[in-house]
């Protein structure tokens, strides 16, 4: 009986120092060496991407942000801030259900097919608004000049980059509404342009984000 005893103890402590042991590699030294190697090698990536203006977080480069004005009374659909740049649209991007108290973003698509009424009724309003809210005195945009990110949201609705034509044809809207030079706009465009990833991966874009904070500083300076 009492070796019986003994043993149990025996088992119960080995198993009690083996827990502590997993503990503490698997649940304090790993987080904290891999915390470590990402801050030390990958930070900005590992804090999730900040974008910084005036000392301050204003968003990540990797999520899309809305540019709209405040709502007005009665109204459900924001407009668009015409004096910024607009990213893609956010078709897709379904309803906070679970926790009403804060206004979530959330990620999705429309699922919607390429013979959708409802998608082509959205791609035809959209491309009227594009054709619409950019053609200023001087510049006049057609409706074949619509690039197709201009009309159609990405896969996940917060697509935070557009592509380079989308970015040029704004450039005269921007310029009007902020009483800047249309060079000094299109060169904002031009320095925010990335190529493709090492070459040849995805498409050549421009963060929304970053171009529209270069802006701010821009129009400051003004």
């Amino acid at each position: 009986m009492n070796n019986s005893v003994t043993n149990t103890a025996r088992l119960l402590g080995a198993g009690l120092r083996a827990l502590l042991v997993l503990t503490l590699v698997t649940g304090v030294i790993y987080p904290l060496v891999v915390t470590g190697i990402a801050q030390g090698l990958f930070g900005d990536k590992a804090n999730g991407s900040e974008i910084k203006a005036a000392g301050k977080v204003v968003g990540s480069s990797l999520i899309g942000q809305s540019y709209n004005l405040p709502l007005k009374k009665g109204q459900e659909t924001p407009e668009p801030d015409l004096k910024w740049f607009q990213g893609r649209p956010a078709n897709g991007l379904g309803t906070n259900s679970v926790n009403t108290r804060y206004k979530l973003v959330l990620s999705g698509a429309t699922n919607l097919a390429a013979d959708s009424k409802v998608l082509v009724k959205q791609v035809e309003d959209a491309r009227a608004a594009v054709v619409k809210d950019n053609s200023v005195p001087g510049y006049t945009v057609r409706p074949a000049d619509v690039p197709a990110d201009a009309v159609t949201s990405s896969g996940s609705g917060l697509d935070p980059a557009i592509s380079p034509e989308y970015a040029e044809l704004q450039v005269h809207r921007v310029a009007a509404k902020n009483n800047l030079p249309v060079a000094q706009v299109e060169k904002l465009v031009k320095d925010h342009t990335e190529g493709r990833t090492l070459g040849f991966i995805g498409e050549p874009r421009v963060n929304v984000l970053e171009l529209n904070s270069a802006l701010k500083d821009l129009a400051a300076k003004q």
